[in-house]
């Protein structure tokens, strides 16, 4: 049965474009190669029996659909799109040094323009010119200059081991008229782990971007700058915090996850994690990877305020060089109706492109709630994502994650909550100021 998105993705494109009146710094000049992996953007002819490389990450665990759309180009054109599949905490690196040594790919799939290498991209405004592609969250400077655009659109969820809450006799929220609370929820958990023996009660992801969609929940408006630069938060804040930490305690929460960087995906697939509050990118490898057990997404807890952390999942860059028209050629290609609506469907996205059905080959159920998250969530989610985009089109970025390393320190006792709160203030503020 088709799945239209049409509605989820215009509140999320006006959630962001209400918060983005961007004023963005442009790119200056452009970088090149020699070797043949990036290319004149205002090239032309026949293409076939060229090959360019596709830098990305994560699309064998996504149901492989870069990689089966690059098998449809060939076929097609002649021309071979070679898909890197690089670990995702190796991916920035990969492409900084092939930025300073000359030798990056004709394309990428990132998780946000880097200054590094942001000059050495070609303009995407023409490839996807006419193609209802979400500009809301594509990276555009001061000039027009598209940097990126967006491959898909991700949102924080939960998911639950569906055949523990059967055999426990326990019941979870079917619909949006009964919201679970997360004292609620926890309860619930706890009664499945203790009548069916699990190991533990839930995982979380050990990321700030999981972490955001937890404290929105309690009414957190994230971190924010004033004009002067000086970054901060609402007390709300520290009580979701604070509430965090009475979960990590190593029996509802495996404190491995957050503080020695355990895999939670890997736990939730055990089958001995009741829940798992991760993303929509993992239907497709749940879908195509667990066979042990029934798994089910259902709705995130509110505490009271409903929320999830949505946006644009990665996006697709163009480098300078001798074959950018030819990359540019296959971006083009990608995002045509047909094309992208194939791609979503192969690897489970949740559409980047406005007005297509999408026909989701199973639990097409979890895709109409991750809709129903981003329609619920109030309007502080779009403008922080404004936010966020704002620093990276200006080359803005923290050092590492302080959000999520102070909060490890404070999991592991090694600082108190306000200290926490004051670091994180501290560094944000020193690192990126006031609003570009």
């Amino acid at each position: 049965m088709k799945r239209s998105l049409r509605v989820s993705r215009k509140r999320l494109g006006a959630a962001v474009a209400g918060a983005l009146a961007l004023t963005l710094v442009a790119a200056c000049g452009s970088g090149g190669s020699d070797d043949g992996s990036g290319g004149d953007a205002t090239g032309g002819g026949d293409a076939s029996g060229q090959t360019i490389q596709f830098f990305l990450s994560g699309d064998a665990n996504q149901g492989g659909g870069f990689a089966h759309m690059a098998e449809k180009y060939k076929e097609e054109t002649g021309v071979t799109v070679e898909i890197v599949d690089i670990a995702n905490a190796d991916l920035p690196t990969k492409l900084k040094n092939a930025a300073q040594a000359n030798d990056l790919p004709a394309l990428a799939r990132v998780g946000g323009v880097d200054p590094v290498w942001k000059d050495q991209t070609v303009d995407l405004a023409d490839a996807v010119d006419g193609k209802n592609v979400m500009m809301d969250l594509s990276a555009v400077d001061s000039d027009g200059k598209v940097l990126s655009v967006p491959t898909d659109v991700t949102a924080v969820g939960m998911f639950i081991n569906k055949t523990l809450f059967d055999q426990a006799g326990v019941a979870y929220p079917t619909s949006e008229d009964d919201i679970w609370t997360w004292d609620e929820f926890v309860a619930a958990v706890n009664e499945v782990k203790e009548k069916t023996g699990a190991t533990y009660g839930m995982a979380m992801d050990r990321s700030s971007h999981r972490l955001k969609a937890f404290v929105y929940e309690f009414g957190s408006e994230w971190w924010q700058p004033n004009d002067d630069g000086d970054w901060a938060t609402n007390d709300e804040t520290k009580t979701a915090l604070e509430y965090f930490k009475s979960l990590n305690d190593d029996s509802f929460m495996p404190r491995s996850v957050w503080l020695a960087d355990g895999d939670g995906n890997a736990l939730f697939k055990s089958g001995d994690l009741v829940a798992y509050m991760s993303g929509s990118w993992q239907i497709a490898d749940f879908s195509a990877n667990i066979t042990d057990f029934e798994w089910a997404s259902v709705y995130l807890p509110k505490q009271p305020v409903r929320a999830t952390n949505y946006g644009n999942a990665a996006n697709v860059v163009v480098f300078d060089g001798d074959q950018s028209q030819v990359a540019l050629d296959f971006v083009s290609w990608l995002y045509e109706p047909e094309n992208y609506t194939e791609l979503a469907e192969t690897s489970g996205f949740l559409p980047a492109v406005t007005g297509l059905d999408i026909t989701y080959s199973s639990h097409a159920d979890a895709f109409d709630l991750y809709n129903q998250e981003i329609a619920a969530s109030p309007d502080v989610v779009g403008l922080i994502k404004a936010n966020d985009l704002k620093f990276e089109i200006a080359g803005l970025a923290t050092d590492g994650d302080p959000v999520r390393d102070e909060t490890v320190k404070y999991l592991n006792d090694e600082q108190d909550i306000d200290t926490t709160i004051d670091n994180i203030n501290s560094q944000l503020s020193e690192q990126l100021g006031a609003l570009p």
